[in-house]
């Protein structure tokens, strides 16, 4: 069967074939041969263009657009000109300084150097939680076995005072749901950590 195909195939050629092998046969066109496409360009541009173009912006934007962010949400933001960060970005084993000015904010410091206390335990709240007493309980809850373990474990009289950072009800709505663990010193901040807890 394929020999046969073959065959034909050799005869077709042969027929529709030229038996006049000169260099000068170029292809030509003729009523037989594929279409070719055709490019076609216009000769001139459009005579005219629109006139009528806007030259007001509307004037109904609302007016009691927010200016600045809202009130208390500044602790939330890291301060890259300082070693200062919000809370909720210290890690375990971080040490750091507070600020009661700013208690969202923590200074980050070398554990070998005075501290105001050490991060013990990163955790992360779950659950609806609208009021910030709900949010310290949980906080709290979360983190009072691991700090009263790791505090028993210290020796006598170097931690005084555990510390649990947790979010405000509007950063726990933006997301912010990390809880920071923290031994300390003492509870005034009068005294500081001044190596690495055990």
């Amino acid at each position: 069967m394929l020999v046969a195909g073959a065959v034909v195939a050799v005869i077709v050629l042969m027929a529709s074939g030229n038996d006049d092998d000169s260099p000068d046969d170029k292809p030509s066109a003729s009523a037989s041969s594929s279409p070719r496409p055709t490019l076609s360009l216009p000769s001139e541009l459009p005579s005219r263009l629109p006139s009528k173009l806007p030259t007001e912006l509307p004037s109904q934007f609302p007016s009691d657009l927010p200016s600045e962010f809202p009130s208390g949400l500044e602790s939330l933001i890291p301060s890259f000109a300082s070693d200062e960060l919000p809370y909720y970005m210290l890690k375990t084993g971080d040490c750091f300084d507070t600020d009661a000015v700013r208690p969202g904010q923590a200074a980050r410091r070398s554990c070998e150097k005075p501290h105001d206390a050490e991060v013990v335990k990163v955790a992360e709240l779950e659950g609806a939680y609208t009021t910030d007493a709900a949010l310290k309980q949980a906080a709290s809850d979360l983190c009072e076995r691991t700090l009263n373990s790791k505090a028993a474990d210290q020796p006598a009289g170097a931690v005084g005072g555990m510390l649990v950072q947790y979010p405000d009800p509007a950063g726990y709505r933006l997301g912010i749901d990390n809880v920071a663990c923290s031994l300390a010193a003492d509870d005034g901040a009068t005294r500081k950590l001044t190596a690495p807890l055990t």
